[in-house]
């Protein structure tokens, strides 16, 4: 008995690797960052980075366009508590404190023109670094302390 039990589970392990292992997301639809402050970084996203805002609730979030993906900012105490209204349906409950990453993809060509457009905007350039296996980038950090990364795709050996 217990042998086809395990033949039974054999199976439906095969059957679900089969499955799963077709399925991928071809792309991430938005990412998040924690922000204290929504205004300031509203302004440092829209304005320095140049993102588009999208929608917004004062004092719980604002979104933001870019490319064919979000950025979606958080005040972290108001995403963490449930009993705070979304305006919309109901949401699960998240938030972090702390420094987060997020990386912008830009084109080789426009390294220096960030790089004027940064110091333009007196936003400091923490690090700049070309890796070895291809790639460059810039660090800088939003007024909540993230860090933000602009690098081009040859970093993760994508073309141009």
């Amino acid at each position: 008995m217990a042998g086809g039990a395990d033949l039974h589970a054999h199976h439906a392990v095969r059957r679900l690797r089969m499955s799963t292992s077709r399925l991928q997301p071809p792309s991430v639809l938005e990412s998040s960052l924690y922000c204290a402050d929504l205004d300031l970084a509203e302004r440092f996203y829209r304005d320095v980075l140049g993102l588009e805002v999208v929608a917004r609730q004062p004092g719980r979030h604002v979104f933001l366009r870019c490319g064919e993906g979000m950025v979606l900012l958080f005040n972290p105490d108001a995403t963490a508590d449930p009993a705070t209204s979304t305006r919309g349906p109901p949401m699960v409950p998240h938030g972090a404190h702390g420094p987060g990453h997020l990386a912008f993809r830009l084109p080789e060509r426009d390294i220096e023109r960030w790089q004027a457009h940064l110091t333009a905007a007196q936003v400091p350039i923490e690090a700049e670094v070309r890796w070895p296996q291809g790639g460059y980038s810039l660090y800088l950090r939003d007024p909540a302390g993230n860090s933000v990364e602009l690098a081009t795709g040859a970093l993760w050996g994508f073309a141009e």
